[in-house]
């Protein structure tokens, strides 16, 4: 409104006021002028309660309507799915029923976007699959150490793939200096790999290509991490195996990389200290 640009006060709600006002800004006389002053008898505007509420019930039924509909596509979903299995192979959940005998242990990371089985083409019952954020290994994390106990001594897995993925949030938010409240003790675990490999990553220009060196270093000690742990080490004193793999997933080409993590000078080298073989 034209009186609130002045900067006039709402309170002036005469002619008159509202010319002695304008008198003392010194505009000229001149300069026609047409005020719109507000009426003494306005009634003011209130917003209608029945609208919002009228509005959050809309909204609340979308949302109800929403979830149903997801909820329900995954039920829709694995009935596709069962149906196809058994169109290619009528004993195929007769097999799944009988017991698993995975060949792999997969510990990677819980980004959706990286599913084992599909990325790698294997079939229900041929990987024995762990994830968390970032795909750590951390020697106080007794949901990881349960699998790795599980996996090594019960279901004889003769491979340990440890897959990280280029693009890992977890690591990217490892980089930044910030308190990521329950996030910090996690995250720390990644912020260590950065101090073993400070001088190497510091004297990376460019911070995307540090980034992804992250997220390769981050694999190859969590690997290390794998190689200590007693089940390991004694599985692969008896039998020969498992034996420890690191890859990094790739969503630009949706390729694997294989670090070519040298297994066994990682074993000899731990064992000097981490000897759990006795």
């Amino acid at each position: 409104m034209f009186s609130t640009r002045l900067g006039l006060s709402p309170l002036l709600h005469s002619s008159k006021q509202a010319s002695s006002a304008l008198s003392r800004l010194a505009i000229p006389r001149t300069t026609p002028l047409r005020l719109t002053l507000p009426s003494a008898t306005a009634t003011p505007r209130r917003f209608c309660s029945s609208h919002r509420s009228a509005d959050n019930k809309d909204g609340k039924k979308d949302i109800t309507m929403y979830l149903q509909e997801t909820h329900d596509k995954v039920f829709e979903n694995n009935r596709s799915w069962a149906a196809e299995q058994v169109a290619k192979d009528p004993d195929f959940f007769k097999k799944l029923e009988a017991g698993q005998n995975p060949e792999y242990l997969w510990i990677g990371c819980s980004d959706s976007r990286i599913p084992a089985e599909q990325i790698t083409g294997l079939q229900p019952g041929e990987a024995f699959v762990h994830r968390n954020i970032a795909n750590l290994v951390c020697n106080t994390d007794l949901n990881v150490m349960s699998v790795i106990e599980y996996a090594v001594k019960h279901l004889k897995v003769k491979h340990i793939v440890v897959c990280g993925h280029y693009g890992c949030g977890g690591v990217k938010a490892a980089m930044t200096p910030k308190d990521l409240g329950l996030m910090n003790p996690w995250l720390r675990n990644i912020r260590d790999v950065y101090r073993l490999h400070e001088k190497e990553l510091d004297a990376i220009p460019d911070e995307e290509t540090r980034y992804e060196r992250l997220v390769e270093l981050n694999v190859y000690e969590q690997c290390r991490n794998v190689v200590k742990t007693a089940a390991l080490q004694q599985s692969y004193a008896e039998n020969g195996f498992p034996i420890i793999h690191g890859w990094v997933f790739n969503f630009r080409n949706g390729l694997l990389k294989d670090l070519n993590v040298d297994f066994e000078t990682i074993l000899k080298d731990i064992q000097k200290i981490y000897n759990l073989t006795a």
